[in-house]
Parts: structure tokens; C-alpha cells; sequence
């Protein structure tokens, strides 16, 4: 394996959110797309021209993902996933999986190697102890299937490059976890544990990389934290924010490391230490790249 650093930052695109989360990276049209959950909005940023697009969503977004179409994503809102479409804001609802349980919405999600969308749920207000969040998994037909559940604050979905390993983790418990998946059937088994962070430090937003290493975005600890495929931490990139919330590889050869960011929950003092929380960072990766980022196939 050569030797992996983290070259300069590249760009930083002030958009100052509030919870911005959910980047990806759209290698058709050479952008970066991302939301800030609690202004329910979604970005999307040209690389090649700078410029960028804000779309208003009728509800929070907490995660989404691109499809065949050009104009339709794949979106977890917060009360449930549908198909919206940019240009006539038309919803088309295919799951409300947890519409009984009031004080949670949907949080992390991604597409899988075989295209599936996976959404996971977070406890937002607790309104009984025996309330938990779950982790789900939306097939090409269009059909629900809950894949976890007893969870808090489900997050940090990706795969190995082979689509057979998937890593999650659940934030407030501090670790990543792994389990095997069938990858015709979408079933998990075999849970292991593969990372955890200190009690300060919670595990966001992840990906891997082209040679399987995970990257995982750690909310509380401004930094993200490359592991190898045992686990043990290869690398550490520390941020000027101390929220950061997910990445994702981009460019044309996926050779940038995009990184998102919060501002939510910062005190006032903080803010002032820290003009950049809730902006975008673009770094520079020398030594891999990232994977596609694949499309819904339904």
C-alpha cells in the first residue's frame, strides 16, 4: 500500500449551514450535491464553473441520493422517502416506515454497490424510553425493508469496495460497526465491532475508499479519521470546525476529499472561533482515490 496524505485545501464554499450533511459526489455532471437538514435545503455545486444551486424542499432532507433521471432524486425526508423531482417539486411517496413514532426522522442514508437506497432513523425528541430508530433499506422495486433497529442515531453507511461489508454505526454509542451482506438479498449478518472514538467524539458520515480504508467524519472532534481494514486509525485530518458531518470523493478521478459541516449546537463563543462551521472543504488526496458513487436502480 503507498503512502496516503492529505494535500491542501483546495476550496472552501461558505455556505455556512446550519447541519449540512449528506454529500455526494454526481460524476455525470462533475458537481457536489449536499443539504443542511434544518433549513431544508438541498446544494448542489458545479466544480468546473463554481457556481451554486439551492433547491428548497418541502420538508428536512436527511439524506438523498441521485438517480437515471437527471432532474429526480431519491430522498429521505424526515418524515419518509420519496421520489422528488427538481423541476415540478413533484413528491412520489414510497415509504412512511415509522410515521406511528413521533419525536423521530430520517438521518444518514446511501446508495448501496447494487444501486438500492439505503435510510436510516435517528431519536430526535424522546417522547417514551422504550423509543428507538432503525435502519432501512428502499430495493429496486421500490419496496421498505428494515434491515437494524433499537437504535439511536443511525449513521455513517457505506460499503467495502466489493459491496459484501457494510460499516454503520449508531453515533451516540461512539462505534462503527461492520456486518456481512448478501448482496442479492440486502440481508445483513455477522455484526462485529470495527471502530470506536472517545466519549467526546461521535462517529457521522463515512465512506471508503478505492483500496477499502474507511474515512469517517467525527462529529465533536473537528477531524476525519482514515481507518485501515482492521480497524486500526491510518490517518488523521483535522478540520477548522469542530462538526464535521460527512464526506464524500469527488473530481475526475475522485481525488478530492469533500467534507461537510455543522454549526448547530456551537455556542456563541464558538461561533466567533470558528467562521468556517457549517461551510464545505474540498481537499486534496495524494496517493488513492475514491470509488463511483452509484445511482438508484429502480
Amino acid at each position: 500500500m503507498q503512502t496516503v496524505t492529505v494535500g491542501e485545501l483546495l476550496m472552501t464554499i461558505p455556505v455556512g449551514n446550519r447541519l449540512g450533511e449528506g454529500v455526494l459526489w454526481d460524476e455525470l455532471h462533475q458537481s457536489i450535491w449536499w443539504t443542511d437538514i434544518l433549513s431544508a435545503v438541498i446544494y448542489r455545486f458545479h466544480l468546473d464553473n463554481r457556481t451554486l444551486d439551492t433547491f428548497p424542499m418541502p420538508h428536512r432532507v436527511g439524506s438523498f441520493g441521485l438517480t437515471a433521471m437527471p432532474t429526480t432524486l431519491i430522498v429521505a425526508f424526515d418524515i419518509g422517502i420519496a421520489f422528488y423531482d427538481l423541476e415540478d417539486k413533484s413528491l412520489t411517496w414510497l415509504a412512511h416506515p415509522e410515521a406511528q413514532i413521533e419525536g423521530n426522522r430520517f438521518n444518514d442514508g446511501r446508495i448501496d454497490r447494487q444501486g438500492r437506497f439505503w435510510a436510516g432513523t435517528m431519536v430526535e425528541q424522546r417522547q417514551s424510553a422504550a423509543q428507538h430508530a432503525a435502519l432501512y433499506c428502499i430495493d429496486e422495486k421500490g419496496h421498505c425493508h428494515q434491515r437494524l433497529t433499537y437504535l439511536e442515531i443511525s449513521n455513517g453507511l457505506c460499503w467495502s469496495p466489493d459491496g459484501r461489508t457494510l460499516y454503520h454505526a449508531d453515533s451516540p454509542t461512539h462505534q462503527i460497526h461492520q456486518y456481512d451482506v448478501d448482496i442479492q438479498t440486502g440481508l445483513l449478518s455477522r455484526k462485529r465491532l470495527f471502530a470506536t472514538t472517545s466519549n467526546r467524539i461521535f462517529p457521522d458520515g463515512s465512506d471508503v475508499d478505492a483500496a477499502g480504508y474507511l474515512w469517517n467524519a467525527q462529529w465533536g472532534g473537528g477531524q476525519v479519521v482514515r481507518y485501515r481494514p482492521d480497524g486500526e486509525v491510518d490517518l488523521i485530518l483535522k478540520l477548522p470546525v469542530t462538526h464535521p458531518t460527512s464526506i464524500a470523493f469527488g473530481g475526475e478521478r475522485r481525488e478530492f476529499l469533500i467534507v461537510t459541516s455543522a454549526k448547530h449546537s456551537l455556542e456563541a463563543s464558538q461561533l466567533e472561533q470558528e467562521p468556517q462551521a457549517g461551510d464545505l472543504f474540498i481537499y486534496q488526496l495524494n496517493g488513492i482515490c475514491g470509488l463511483d458513487s452509484p445511482r438508484f436502480n429502480g
